[in-house]
């Protein structure tokens, strides 16, 4: 089931039992921001953006090895070399995805980001030493930029997918078909948004982080509010601007942010989560989110 329809997604979302799969990764991989700089085309549809000035390559590399240390306490993670002719690899989340035996090669909107696809070594380290299938959809025409675009709750096998430049109603077409979802809710995200999961985490398919304003139509909120009762963050804009929408949980206890969103998050909002069951958890990436994603980007999920 894909739709547009909210009542008929949270009619069917309602009746799915969490047995889809595992809620959280087995094991997590990033990509090192070696030559981390302003990439001319990302930033034409990324207003988190921030100026050329602003980017500190070395301070972006020690953060992102204190978030490496930080999830190897945690989980698993596998930290790949960088590659300074792709200034946004360190968001791998949104090129390779994967579900249960296989791997999901999504196709980048710019260029400077469809050369992340053809990155060798990561195809090798799934195919060859996970011995995942692969679907690579790459090289077909419509943008789908994965779990950046798609935001999923594992547990139960259902998507959320914002469309904007980054992903079209085919891509996300394609790629509820490569997860092998049982539904999809397809809905606009409001202008200036461009990635899903800067506006939405779903918190081991038991709680969620929603900011209103990053949705266009509000019917959308409302429905994902009402799967997820009562543990349901709604954003306001300073938790939204400071990316606390953009936080993933990489264990049933743990919420993952980074610090400008932890602090930006409200007490009464953090007890809400510490009511579902989750500590937040915050690692500090503010060079990092110069490049215009924060904590979840930076991280690929492995089931």
């Amino acid at each position: 089931m894909i739709t547009r329809d909210t009542d008929a997604f949270l009619a069917f979302a309602r009746g799915c039992a969490t047995d889809f799969g595992p809620a959280t990764a087995r094991a997590a991989f990033l990509v090192a921001p070696d030559g981390f700089t302003l990439a001319e085309q990302s930033a034409q549809d990324n207003r988190y953006m921030a100026a050329a000035g602003a980017f500190d390559a070395e301070r972006a590399s020690q953060q992102h090895r204190e978030l490496h240390r930080a999830f190897s306490h945690a989980l698993p993670t596998v930290c790949f070399a960088g590659n300074p002719a792709t200034p946004d690899a360190l968001f791998p989340n949104n090129v390779f995805g994967t579900a249960a035996g296989r791997y999901v090669v999504g196709r980048m909107r710019h260029e400077i980001r469809q050369r992340e696809a053809e990155r060798d070594d990561i195809r090798a380290f799934f195919a060859g030493v996970l011995d995942y299938a692969e679907i690579d959809l790459s090289a077909q025409a419509h943008p789908c930029e994965l779990t950046g675009a798609l935001v999923i709750d594992r547990a139960r096998g259902l998507g959320f997918c914002g469309l904007s430049e980054r992903c079209d109603e085919e891509g996300a077409r394609l790629m509820h078909d490569a997860f092998g979802l049982r539904a999809t809710l397809l809905f606009e995200l409001a202008s200036g948004e461009y990635h899903t999961n800067v506006v939405l985490a779903v918190l081991a398919g038991r709680a969620a982080i929603v900011c209103p304003q990053g949705i266009a139509d509000p019917a959308v909120v409302e429905a994902i509010a009402a799967l997820y009762a009562p543990h349901v963050v709604r954003c306001a804009h300073a938790e939204h601007a400071a990316f606390v929408g953009n936080a993933i949980a990489l264990s049933p206890d743990r919420v993952w942010m980074s610090a400008q969103a932890g602090r930006a998050l409200t007490p009464e909002h953090r007890d809400l989560l510490r009511g579902a069951g989750f500590e937040v958890a915050t690692v500090e990436l503010n060079a990092i989110e110069a490049g215009g994603g924060s904590l979840r980007c930076c991280v690929g999920e492995i089931f």
